[in-house]
């Protein structure tokens, strides 16, 4: 069974941070080899998004995102990153779930706010499908090309 979740910072259990965590440096430290500060202080104050797997005697989180309101991150714009599969779960479509479901909850707490994320380059096209647009060019982020995108308020174009 699977189970979503929505939390702020404040309500995740110990365990729960502690899983998060881990995960995303299981995929981006270690199996991306990027070596970066993955605790960048805007967690705090973030919405998390978790889907665990659950069966009788096990719990695993299988994909997690975070969600910044306008103006954390970027002025006047709402974000979503920290995008993960796990990789025990990856190829059952997961990931697009977890993006559509980032995408309604911004939509629906800030309507009226674009949302810009910086983007894995090899990831372009699979962002573009959710409406988002390239802003400007590749950089270099921790070893890994990236571009910023931005989806304008409720997808318009």
């Amino acid at each position: 069974m699977r189970s979503w979740q929505w939390k702020s910072f404040q309500a995740l259990s110990l365990d729960e941070l502690y899983d998060v965590l881990a995960l995303r440096q299981e995929v981006f430290v270690v199996e991306q080899r990027s070596i970066y500060q993955d605790v960048d202080g805007f967690d705090r104050g973030a919405e998390h998004l978790l889907l665990h797997d659950e069966s009788q005697d096990t719990r695993v989180l299988a994909a997690y995102l975070r969600i910044l309101p306008p103006g954390l991150k970027y002025p006047g714009e709402s974000s979503l990153g920290r995008v993960v599969t796990s990789p025990r779960a990856r190829g059952l479509g997961l990931g697009r779930e977890l993006v559509a479901r980032g995408i309604s909850r911004l939509d629906s707490l800030y309507p009226e706010a674009p949302i810009h994320i910086g983007a894995q380059h090899y990831l372009q096209r699979f962002y573009e499908g959710f409406g988002f647009q390239a802003r400007g060019d590749v950089y270099d982020e921790d070893g890994i090309p990236h571009i910023d995108m931005v989806r304008t308020a409720s997808g318009q174009r």
